[in-house]
């Protein structure tokens, strides 16, 4: 049978294995596995004394902070269910979630409270607004409250439900279980080459999956050190891997070509950087590109909110542009399994695309309050990714595009994916975003965003012969605008929702255009 650790395990484990060892390094502080035990036991005993308890829902406003971090490790001593949000939200985001989840207290910190105030939620939770870091409490050193419950916590408890959109009205929750942050932490050392001699640094929020669960996790399942920056600082981020000797970062979406946007140095590989998590996988040679600029190898994976356990490119192997093979457990053995579907159900072969299906132990029991979206998603334990990927006969998987991305053009399906990829090879383009926009005779049109290079002027006619020579009829985009900057989610992702709507003055139009010179052109 197999045994799973619950989050609490992991912390009490890694203390008293190396309770002097440095764990937690931030700007402000270094602490010792042992000093974080300690503080996480007195916020647990702060949480109990103030009413929370086995089951609660609390809603925390998580900055990437170690009083944050503290208080979520002890909301998951006590059983609580952690409801993260991002602290950029707005007060109707927040009062949203709040209204909708009904929490028992709400955790915040000074500089939030006047949020809170205008969210107009102080009078929802039970227990009210606590403070986070008069739950954390002052000094380090604090005696462990004796009459704190314990045993209180199984691996298939609920640790946090995931907010997955940041809606006014209802988000999506994804429930996931004190075994799917463990069984991540136990993994992620494996896949990743991390040791005790390492230090893991993150800039990713606190109210993702990614840092809690394989950055915190990870970092305590075996014993490496964890720098915690507060935000992403693409300016910065070098010079905070010298200052705390970070060996490893993680990062997500378009972080490392933040990264490489900004001005080269001749010290850029002058770092103690000798990998980087990311995904998903760049093309080979900009990889490459990315490698020799910063004296790093990179290793990519893919992972979901509904599960920790996805893909991640095989210990030791380079399979360049793919998301990597099964991820599986290195004590528990073969735990995850994959199939890959066409819209008809049928499961393809090698060569072939089609969505992507996990079934694993740390799959979500599903989204909370949710049963309809859970049906749809949770299918006999199988969870349907929502990514087309096309399979590969070494056992790998290569991304296509997101399902609901496909774009339907005059009877053919595109993806977005594919057409940025040739408009970011011309040289004049930084970023592109491709979505689908209305069209007036049926299904969508196709629209470039466009940022242009430093120093470059954007030619569109231009760039839509570039395209045109590169991609068939359908795919080359109608519509195209310039734009300074694209707009992104905390985790670095474009957030193509927020693109500007509309067809303003300046856009260039293919098809008009044809016609004007066409009417210049006829007698």
């Amino acid at each position: 049978m197999r045994s799973y650790r619950t989050i609490p395990q992991l912390l009490s484990e890694a203390a008293s294995r190396d309770a002097d060892g440095v764990w937690l390094r931030t700007d402000d502080a270094c602490l010792t596995f042992a000093d974080a035990a300690a503080r996480v036991a007195h916020a647990a005993a702060a949480l109990h004394a103030a009413g929370v308890r086995h089951g609660d829902l609390v809603v925390v406003t998580a900055r990437t902070t170690p009083p944050y971090l503290f208080c979520w490790l002890a909301l998951c001593t006590l059983g609580a269910v952690t409801v993260p949000t991002n602290p950029q939200n707005t007060p109707a985001e927040l009062a949203g979630l709040v209204r909708q989840t009904r929490p028992r207290a709400l955790v915040t910190d000074g500089d939030l409270e006047p949020t809170v105030d205008e969210a107009e939620v102080r009078d929802v939770p039970e227990l009210g607004v606590l403070d986070v870091q008069a739950l954390v409490g002052e000094p380090w050193h604090v005696p462990v409250d004796d009459r704190l419950p314990t045993g209180l916590v199984n691996h298939d408890d609920l640790a946090v439900l995931i907010p997955t959109s940041g809606t006014t009205g209802r988000s999506k929750l994804v429930m996931q279980t004190h075994r799917a942050y463990t069984m991540a932490g136990e993994g992620f050392p494996y896949w990743l080459e991390l040791t005790r001699d390492d230090r893991l640094m993150t800039s990713l929020p606190l109210f993702h999956v990614n840092a809690p669960a394989y950055s915190v996790m990870g970092s305590l399942a075996c014993g490496a050190g964890l720098v915690l920056l507060p935000r992403f600082s693409a300016g910065g981020f070098l010079d905070a891997a010298r200052r705390h000797g970070a060996t490893e970062f993680n990062a997500i979406g378009a972080m490392v070509e933040i990264l490489m946007r900004q001005p080269e140095r001749p010290d850029d590989a002058d770092t103690p950087l000798r990998l980087c998590y990311t995904g998903p996988s760049p093309p080979r040679e900009r990889q490459e590109e990315i490698e020799r600029r910063f004296g790093l190898r990179i290793v990519c994976g893919y992972a979901m909110s509904e599960t920790t356990y996805g893909l991640v490119w095989p210990r030791g192997t380079r399979p360049f542009g793919t998301l990597g093979a099964l991820r599986q457990h290195p004590r528990l053995g073969i735990v995850n399994e994959a199939r890959v579907i066409a819209e008809d159900g049928r499961e393809v072969g090698v060569g072939e695309t089609g969505e992507l299906l996990l079934r694993n132990p740390a799959v979500t029991p599903g989204y909370w309050g949710m049963p309809e979206e859970t049906a749809q998603t949770i299918v006999d334990g199988w969870v349907h990714s929502g990514d087309l990927v096309t399979v590969n006969g070494d056992g790998t998987y290569t991304f296509v595009t997101r399902k609901k991305e496909v774009l339907r053009r005059r009877g053919e399906n595109l993806s977005p994916l594919e057409v940025e990829e040739v408009i970011l090879d011309h040289p004049a383009v930084l970023e592109c975003a491709v979505v689908g926009v209305p069209s007036e005779l049926s299904e969508e049109e196709v629209k470039a965003f466009v940022v242009p290079r430093p120093g470059h002027d954007l030619d569109f006619a231009e760039l839509r012969e570039w395209a045109a020579s590169r991609l068939a009829r359908f795919k080359v985009p109608r519509f195209w605008q310039a734009i300074d900057d694209l707009p992104r989610t905390p985790t670095a992702r474009v957030a193509k929702h927020r693109l500007p709507s509309g067809h303003p003055p300046g856009e260039y139009d293919v098809e008009a255009t044809r016609r004007e010179e066409e009417e210049e052109a006829s007698p």
